[in-house]
């Protein structure tokens, strides 16, 4: 007969039963609060983290991961650090292993690419464009000393090589501000002042239609660069004329509102030329929305419109034109 279990060796299983029982549920307690904190911790990270198993499967993962959908399916597990592209975005990769666990992060670095790539790109433009102006400059001289020798019927030929020469002494103007920064030398100064130069910059540049300009003949005193200032409205004026230029109507209205909410001077520029395309690139450096653009204009007018205190954004509603603020 088996032996019998006497009435107190039975309690005592009993209770290192029930103790075995308690030790497991706090030891499932404490591992659900590890993983809980865990999974805390991973989430306040910026970056996508994947926790995975050795068959790939994934543990673990944070919303910024569920996010990428299938950015996973894409990575190599093998690989430690890398770069990879996905739905137009760049990511720096890491990969490190952990006992029977891999630890997976992905960075989104597409701003800091385009960063770079801008530093490069300005770089580079900023030599090209030193290179560029002594010649220039030799060219527009003689073109000048040919204007007052040249007779008067070959006058509007030379006319149109110094308007040729003009703006690509904007565009060299364009590229080197925007490598070196636009630093604001305010002075008190007057709209008449801004306005006629916009008038005279106007005369230099080549257009055919015939196009309407209507600038506010109020004077007012603004605070500012007049430099800088003058080359913002001529920008927005520019880019008007080009997009008129491209519309079928053979004439077209160039417009420019000015009035005055608080301590800032509002000035809203209208055009009747084509609609803007690709909105989404408006203040991206190089990423022209027009043919004959070099994508640079706008970036710089929203430099210096911040510079001098403001803030710029495309205007709300039917009529086409930008709105931008100066601090007063």
């Amino acid at each position: 007969m088996p032996e019998m279990i006497s009435p107190a060796e039975l309690k005592a299983l009993i209770d290192q039963t029930y103790k075995v029982e308690e030790e497991y549920v706090a030891l499932r307690q404490s591992y659900d609060h590890l993983q809980s904190t865990i999974e805390q911790v991973i989430e306040f990270l910026p970056n996508a983290i994947w926790i995975v198993e050795t068959d790939g499967s994934i543990f673990l993962q944070n919303s910024q991961a569920k996010a990428l959908g299938k950015l996973f399916d894409t990575l190599h597990l093998d690989e430690e650090d890398y770069e990879m592209t996905f739905k137009e975005r760049s990511y720096l990769i890491k990969s490190a292993q952990h006992n029977e666990k891999r630890l997976l992060s992905a960075t989104d670095i597409t701003e800091q690419k385009r960063k770079e790539n801008l530093a490069t790109m300005g770089q580079m433009a900023a030599h090209l464009s030193h290179e560029i102006r002594n010649p220039i400059g030799s060219i527009a001289l003689l073109a000048s000393t040919l204007m007052k020798r040249v007779k008067e019927e070959n006058k509007p030929i030379v006319m149109e090589i110094q308007k040729s020469l003009y703006r690509i002494e904007r565009i060299i103007k364009a590229t080197l501000m925007f490598s070196k920064g636009s630093n604001a030398q305010k002075n008190a100064l007057r709209w008449w002042q801004i306005r006629e130069a916009l008038t005279s910059a106007i005369g230099y540049y080549s257009y055919a239609k015939n196009i309407e300009f209507d600038f506010p003949e109020e004077d007012f005193e603004l605070y500012g660069d007049l430099d800088l200032l003058t080359m913002l409205f001529t920008n927005f004026v520019f880019n008007a004329i080009d997009a008129i230029e491209l519309d079928e109507e053979e004439e077209g209205k160039i417009q420019i509102l000015h009035s005055l909410e608080g301590e800032f001077h509002v000035f809203e520029i209208y055009d009747s030329g084509i609609p803007i395309e690709n909105k989404k690139w408006l203040f991206e450096a190089f990423k022209s929305t027009k043919e004959r653009g070099n994508g640079l204009g706008l970036v710089l007018s929203k430099n210096i419109v911040e510079s001098h205190g403001g803030e710029i954004a495309l205007c709300e509603g039917e009529r086409k034109g930008f709105r931008f603020t100066l601090s007063s």
